[in-house]
């Protein structure tokens, strides 16, 4: 088990801005200020691990190849400002299967510990939905939900740990916590 700490981030809402079903990768947009807060995570030595739900396989609105070029081109815009995910783990299930991936269920981040062989209850969890939040406290880690995206009609009755207003937001508090050792 390795002691570096690791960032678990949606994508859709969170990394970039929610399009129903996003299926064309040119329509792929970042928010403002993703690709800063993600390169200051990589400075921070931080782990970047991306895991989103893609029902819109199961429903048939988008092949696996055609999720692959969204995920190159997100991976592209992302080091064209100079940051890197370690990861990028998808459930392709519809909300009806049967399958243990689907957030909040921790399938993705059970895949991302045997291949990066990191402790998730020291990991960082950040979505704008209260799935997310789920997802994160099943797993032990500090849970962010950010107002972008779906998050707003969350935050009354959420769980979280931290409501932000964005991906840089909840990055600038990860900073804080990380270099003063407060959580845990």
């Amino acid at each position: 088990m390795t002691s570096r700490r690791f960032v678990l981030i949606d994508r859709d809402g969170t990394i970039n801005v929610e399009k129903h079903y996003l299926s064309d990768p040119d329509q792929l947009e970042l928010y403002p200020g993703v690709a800063a807060a993600i390169r200051r995570l990589n400075r921070l030595d931080l782990g970047v691990v991306v895991v989103t739900n893609q029902s819109g396989i199961a429903r048939g609105y988008f092949d696996l190849a055609r999720l692959d070029e969204i995920h190159t081109r997100l991976y592209t815009l992302l080091e064209g400002e100079g940051a890197a995910i370690d990861g990028l783990y998808i459930c392709p299930h519809g909300p009806d299967d049967d399958c243990a991936c689907r957030k909040p269920l921790p399938g993705m981040i059970e895949q991302a510990v045997a291949d990066h062989r990191f402790d998730p209850s020291r990991a960082f969890m950040i979505g704008d939905k209260e799935v997310d939040v789920e997802l994160g406290h099943a797993v032990g880690a500090v849970s962010f939900l950010v107002r972008t995206g779906h998050g707003a009609k969350y935050e009354a009755g959420t769980k979280a740990d931290y409501v932000v207003d964005d991906l840089p937001a909840a990055v600038r508090v990860i900073e804080t916590l990380v270099k003063h050792g407060t959580s845990q």
